[in-house]
């Protein structure tokens, strides 16, 4: 049934961004057969990094889950601008978080958790998917948290 993801985004309160442009030399989705490859995306709400900083020094544990919950819904605006509706999706295949913390930060699961609950939350069983989460030192734009993921499509 056409229209079921666009529905189920609604019922969520879920409103997606306008896909952000590239800010280098990339292109935001790649598609190779049933897969399509969404590069990095940031916390970006109205086109600004919405949540900068470290986890462990100036962001806390609830804005890190948020900034990953803002890049999930940037995932998704790309994948629909890549495959035109999001019924299409057949599995969200995988997500690789990097969250910006200090060296003794930890809580790199709990973070890039925000990211996947969206997805689970969005598109049910399809939804799960394998992950990586790990810190980096620093990302683009002073980005708390930054998100990829591959995507298997109809």
């Amino acid at each position: 049934m056409a229209g079921c993801i666009e529905q189920r985004l609604k019922d969520l309160g879920i409103s997606l961004p306008v896909a952000a442009t590239p800010i280098a030399n990339y292109v935001p989705a790649v598609r190779t057969g049933n897969l399509v490859f969404i590069a990095g995306q940031l916390p970006l709400k109205d086109g600004q990094v919405a949540v900068e900083g470290k986890l462990g020094e100036s962001v806390s544990l609830e804005q890190g889950i948020q900034a990953a919950r803002l890049c999930a819904f940037n995932i998704l605006a790309q994948a629909k601008g890549a495959v035109g509706d999001l019924d299409n999706v057949v599995r969200i295949v995988k997500l690789t978080g990097f969250v910006a913390c200090t060296p003794s930060f930890t809580q790199h699961p709990q973070i890039v958790n925000g990211a996947s609950d969206v997805m689970v939350d969005v598109f049910g069983d399809i939804g799960s998917h394998a992950r990586a989460a790990v810190g980096a030192p620093s990302l683009p734009r002073n980005a708390a948290v930054e998100v990829e993921a591959v995507i298997e499509i109809a």
